[in-house]
């Protein structure tokens, strides 16, 4: 008869305690929450105007860089207008005076042909020492009320003092902060010597930026300016007339902002043909042009 052995006995086993799955729970959970404000930085981040504006410049940026490339007419037509623009200006507007008559401004903000809208506008307040022009007090009411951005000019007359015309200018237009620098059209020189046209225009860029504090805009032909403006005041924003061409001839040399380039412009809103400019500068850089302080 088999003798049957004896099964040893079992030892009673304490059950250890799970660190490994506890650590790997306080990994996971770590690694939740840095996760967590990883993606609510990159959330913060991608909402904040800061880079918003940031990704919308360089979209807006690449965009163009691409039509440039495959659009080869340097000098288009557009028929809503009437005439040609040159290419790789984006920001667009007009001048007026009392020649145009009553302007519908909340059709002229409303334009939009293929990219081209109205953006700014300058218009005639003044000319000599007694002339108001007599739309000017309503175009300067209504391009605020519709949002296009306004600058006043003045008509300067090379005999009269200086002095006074800035005087009688800024008696007559009230500028804001937000509007353009005052600009002062130059288009004739009266028979003056350039010894004596120089520092009478002198005279009217003083007082006006000592009352505004920005600088003026000197207005002037192509062939005017280079007749008698070049060379003498290359610190003030220049708007040059040069009409019915593809480029503005001008080396680098010549710091130019605004470029009138037709006179002969439709304009839904306007009657009668207007001057079409372009800014030679992006939105950002136009706004840096504005007027951002002023104690008139």
């Amino acid at each position: 008869m088999a003798v049957q052995k004896k099964a040893p006995a079992k030892r009673s086993v304490k059950p250890r305690a799970n660190t490994g799955t506890r650590k790997k729970a306080k990994k996971k959970t770590t690694f939740g929450i840095k996760t967590k404000v990883v993606l609510v930085l990159i959330v913060l981040l991608v909402f904040s105007p800061f880079y918003y504006g940031k990704v919308l410049k360089t979209a807006v940026s690449t965009g163009r860089w691409f039509r440039d490339l495959f659009v080869f007419d340097e000098y288009p037509h557009y028929e809503e207008f009437g005439i040609r623009i040159p290419r790789k200006y984006y920001v667009h507007g007009i001048d007026v005076s009392y020649y145009q008559g009553k302007i519908d401004w909340d059709k002229v903000a409303a334009v939009d042909y293929n990219g081209v809208k109205i953006s700014f506008a300058f218009i005639k307040a003044t000319e000599g020492i007694t002339l108001v022009d007599s739309y000017f007090q309503r175009n300067w009411r209504e391009t605020k009320k519709e949002g296009v951005i306004r600058g006043a000019y003045h008509y300067f007359k090379p005999k009269k003092s200086g002095i006074w015309q800035a005087r009688f200018f800024l008696q007559t237009v009230k500028m804001e902060a937000g509007d353009l620098p005052a600009v002062v059209d130059i288009e004739e020189s009266a028979g003056l010597s350039k010894a004596e046209l120089i520092p009478n225009i002198q005279d009217f860029l003083d007082e006006v930026e000592r009352k505004t504090k920005a600088k003026p805009i000197i207005y002037t032909g192509y062939q005017f300016y280079r007749d008698h403006l070049q060379g003498e005041f290359d610190d003030y924003p220049l708007w040059v007339a040069h009409y019915y061409q593809p480029k503005l001839k001008f080396g680098k040399e010549t710091a130019w902002r605004f470029w009138q380039h037709a006179d002969n412009a439709k304009v839904e809103g306007i009657k009668h043909k207007v001057d079409m400019n372009v800014f030679n500068g992006e939105e950002e850089d136009l706004s840096a042009l504005l007027i951002q302080h002023i104690n008139l």
